[in-house]
C-alpha cells in the first residue's frame, strides 16, 4: 500500500474532522503568518505608504528603515544584549534541569517525588505574581559581597539567574519524562565498567536524550527571547544600555507616538523575529523528532 493510499484510507475514516482539522490549521496558519508579512512588509516602506495603503507593495524598498532602527535606535546594542543574555541563560537552564531531571527520573531517594512535583507546581505559578517579590530579591543578592554587584538589579547576571530559575519547571518536568524511557541497560553496563556517575550522564546518557536536549533547548530560546516582563522589572530606565531587544522595542514604539518613525519600528519588529524564524527552520526536524520520540517511548 502506498503512502498516498494510506493517507486517503485515514482521511476517508476520519471523514468530517479531518476536514475541520484542516481548516483549522489553514485558520491558524493565517492568524501567524498574515500579521508576520504585514511587519516586514510595513518595515521596508515610508509612513504614507504605511497608513495610507497597508496591504501594497512599497514603490521603494526603502532599507533605511532597517539602519535607522539599527543605529539611531541602538537595536544593535539591544540584540546583542539579548543574544548574551538568552546564551548564559539556556546554557545554565540546560544544565541545571538535564541533571535534576536525570537525578529523578533515574534515581529513588526520599523526597524525591516531593522534588519532582516542587518543580511542576513552578509550572503553574504565573510569572507576573512574583515580580514585586522577585524584585526585591534581586535588590537584596545585589548587597552581597564580590559577587553582588554582578548578579543585582540593572545587571545580566542577576536577568540570567532569573531566566534559569524561570525556565526550570518546564525543562525539568519535559526532561524528566523524556530520561525516563531510556534505556537503563546501557548506563549498568557502564558503571560495570567502573564508570563515575558524572560520566555515564555527561558521556551516555545526555547524548542518548540529545533529541529531547535539542526540543527544549529551542523552546527555552523561544521563551527567553520574547520575554519582556522579567526584564522590565530588573532593567530600569538608568540602565539603558543593557536594555534587551524587547524593552528596546517597547520604547521604540513608545516613542513612535511621539516622532512618527513607525517604519522604524517595524524594521526592529523585523530584526527581532528575524533570529527566531531561523532558530526554528534549522532546527525544525530536530524539534519534531524530539517530541515524536517522546510521545512514541
Amino acid at each position: 500500500m502506498t503512502t498516498h493510499t494510506a493517507r486517503s484510507l485515514r482521511r476517508a475514516r476520519l471523514g468530517p474532522l479531518s476536514v475541520l482539522s484542516h481548516v483549522a490549521l489553514v485558520v491558524w496558519t493565517l492568524l501567524v503568518a498574515v500579521p508576520i508579512v504585514w511587519t516586514f512588509l510595513a518595515s521596508v516602506k515610508s509612513e504614507d505608504e504605511i497608513f495610507g495603503s497597508a496591504w501594497s507593495l512599497p514603490a521603494t524598498v526603502r532599507l533605511d528603515n532597517w539602519v535607522r532602527a539599527w543605529d539611531q535606535a541602538h537595536v544593535g546594542r539591544y540584540m546583542l544584549n539579548s543574544v548574551v543574555v538568552v546564551a548564559f541563560g539556556t546554557a545554565g537552564t540546560m544544565l541545571l534541569g538535564s541533571m535534576a531531571a536525570y537525578v529523578l527520573a533515574r534515581y529513588r531517594f526520599r523526597g524525591s517525588r516531593a522534588v519532582y512535583l516542587l518543580f511542576v507546581s513552578g509550572l503553574a505559578f504565573p510569572v507576573y505574581l512574583a515580580l514585586t517579590p522577585l524584585f526585591f530579591v534581586v535588590r537584596n543578592t545585589g548587597t552581597l559581597p564580590v559577587v553582588g554587584p554582578f548578579i543585582g538589579l540593572d545587571t545580566h547576571g542577576g536577568l540570567v539567574l532569573v531566566y534559569v530559575a524561570y525556565s526550570l519547571p518546564f525543562t525539568v518536568f519535559f526532561l524528566t519524562a523524556f530520561f525516563r524511557t531510556l534505556p537503563g541497560a546501557v548506563a549498568e553496563a557502564a558503571f560495570v565498567d567502573g564508570a563515575s556517575h558524572a560520566r555515564v550522564f555527561f558521556q551516555i546518557m545526555l547524548p542518548m536524550a540529545r533529541p529531547g536536549v535539542v526540543s527544549i533547548t529551542i523552546f527555552n530560546v523561544l521563551g527567553q527571547w520574547n520575554q519582556y516582563q522579567i526584564p522590565l522589572v530588573l532593567l530600569s530606565g538608568q540602565a539603558k544600555d543593557k536594555w534587551v531587544l524587547t524593552q528596546g522595542i517597547a520604547d521604540i514604539s513608545t516613542a513612535a507616538g511621539y516622532d512618527a518613525d513607525w517604519a522604524a519600528l517595524f524594521a526592529a519588529l523585523g530584526m527581532a523575529i528575524l533570529p527566531m524564524l531561523a532558530v526554528y527552520t534549522v532546527f525544525q526536524r530536530q524539534i519534531q523528532a524530539g517530541l515524536t520520540a517522546g510521545a512514541l517511548k
